[in-house]
């Protein structure tokens, strides 16, 4: 018998004690047993998922120490942290071995918890065919019994607080299937002018993209290798659906696109964080830009046009590549205006038909608001960027650049001709081949031509197509920035990218 029966008994034959007399006494015991219970609860072991970070790494020997560090400094560290080196001929092994074996975060733990642990492995699987995708295959295999798999790429660094960002949020719906990290790109070591420019069209291009995702219900058209978590679930049932031995496939030059569809296929959501970041490496020369940027929209062609080539199946009218279809009409709606802008000024210019219009400066003007904007929704913006927008000619260049990789990624893709998209990319980086100017030889060839053309024409025809040229150009570009000014005044919603 408890202290508190005892109470109740001595006090229970007095007929004149009340109800609330009773509960007074037995309070005590009560709030001294719940206490307890609330200990014990507290003591019990709360499951926590497991997160398996996989990193393939070809030749990141600059970069992979770096990508380690940030991984061992997360505020939630992955249980498991294996990096998949793959036909590398430098150090990156060596490098990643330093950092091998059981690990224990460096943060101080919060009141009441323990120190975070995990442990890395470092893997040489030497010449592989399957290149990356032979690598996250091979990591994948590794860690069965993980809940998550997060991707990270071997020269990308994460946030503090990226992977615990990541797992909070794809933790809290079982529809999701993978989310991707917030891209952008470190330019605080980025030394020469072209470098400089190059890096921050990039960071451009990243933040206009997130911020269309982000304004699509957050919806991810591509879960980027870059730095993505998966659900295991997801990649299983892709694996399934597709007869597949392995979530990756070589069918696609854009194996995270493609994944990317399967998982959406499957019944799952493609996400981006709303909060977790990453940096990606960029590319800092034209000859390595347009390498991975001519890739990666050849790849997006692949998956995009109907009909089946190889193991590839195009999906033109899959969800997840409508954005893609956007993307590729608006890059094509700006040549045009462009290169039809300049030869229609060239040929009005050589017979004296040329009149200036202020309204012609209106466009102009709603591109640059548009790019300032873009930089001010960055969250970790600089002078750069902002400079880079307002200035507007260093944006011209870079939209001239990636006119040529759109050019060139569609004359590859149409030409039917057998490419190692990969291996051209690998081989840009590392400073050979003269592809990247292909389209300003034929640009200066195509001028040259027209030019020469263009004199051999009698006046008449020269007015009648000076006649028809500029209303049609009219058209399009009024089209084209009531686009842009629908996009310049769209509410962000508070996102920051």
């Amino acid at each position: 018998m408890t202290n508190t029966d005892h109470k109740f008994a001595e006090l229970a034959p007095n007929s004149d004690f009340k109800a609330d007399e009773i509960q007074t006494a037995m309070r005590p015991g009560l709030e001294s047993y719940v206490r307890q219970f609330r200990a014990e609860m507290d003591a019990l072991p709360t499951y926590r998922p497991v997160v398996a970070a996989i990193i393939p790494a070809y030749n990141e020997a600059e970069t992979i120490e770096a990508v380690l560090r940030s991984l061992l400094r997360q505020t939630r560290l992955p249980d498991q942290i294996h990096v998949v080196v793959n036909n590398s001929k430098d150090e990156t092994f060596s490098l990643a071995a330093k950092f091998a074996g059981p690990r224990m975060s460096k943060r101080k733990p919060a009141k009441g918890s323990v120190r975070q642990r995990t442990e890395v492995f470092v893997h040489d699987i030497g010449e592989n065919p399957d290149k990356k995708v032979g690598a996250l295959n091979y990591g994948f295999s590794l860690v069965g019994d993980a809940d998550y798999l997060l991707g990270v790429d071997g020269d990308t660094t994460l946030a503090p607080d990226a992977v615990e960002k990541l797992e909070a949020e794809i933790a809290s719906d079982s529809r999701i299937g993978g989310i991707s990290a917030i891209y952008s790109i470190d330019d605080t070591q980025t030394k020469g002018l072209m470098a400089k420019l190059l890096i921050a069209g990039q960071r451009t291009q990243f933040a206009a993209f997130n911020m269309q995702n982000m304004l699509r219900g957050r919806n991810m058209a591509v879960l980027g290798g870059q730095c993505s978590i998966f659900s295991m679930k997801a990649l299983r049932a892709v694996m399934a659906e597709n007869h597949q031995q392995t979530p990756w496939v070589n069918d696609s030059e854009v194996e995270d696109s493609l994944l990317s569809l399967q998982i959406k296929s499957a019944g799952f959501l493609t996400k981006i964080s709303a909060q977790a970041r990453a940096d990606v490496g960029g590319m800092s020369t034209v000859r390595s830009l347009d390498g991975q940027q001519v890739k990666w929209n050849y790849g997006a062609i692949d998956l995009m046009w109907p009909g089946q080539r190889g193991d590839t199946k195009g999906q033109p009218f899959h969800p997840n590549l409508r954005l893609r279809w956007a993307e590729n009409f608006g890059m094509a709606t700006n040549i045009f205006t462009r290169v039809v802008f300049v030869m229609l000024l060239a040929a009005a210019l050589s017979i004296d038909a040329f009149v200036f219009s202020p309204v012609w400066l209106i466009p102009p003007a709603v591109a640059i608001l548009l790019n300032v904007r873009i930089a001010y929704s960055m969250k970790n913006r600089n002078w750069r960027d902002v400079l880079f927008a307002a200035l507007a000619l260093p944006a011209e260049i870079y939209m001239w650049l990636r006119a040529g990789h759109f050019i060139r990624a569609w004359a590859k893709f149409l030409s039917k001709v057998k490419v190692d998209n990969w291996a051209e990319q690998a081989k840009a980086e590392r400073g050979s081949g003269n592809s990247h100017l292909m389209p300003l030889i034929i640009l200066t060839v195509s001028f040259a031509v027209l030019g020469y053309t263009w004199f051999q024409l009698p006046a008449l025809i020269q007015s009648s197509i000076l006649w028809l040229g500029w209303p049609v150009l009219y058209i399009v570009t009024i089209a084209q920035t009531i686009v842009m000014i629908g996009k310049l005044f769209r509410r962000q919603r508070g996102y920051r990218v």
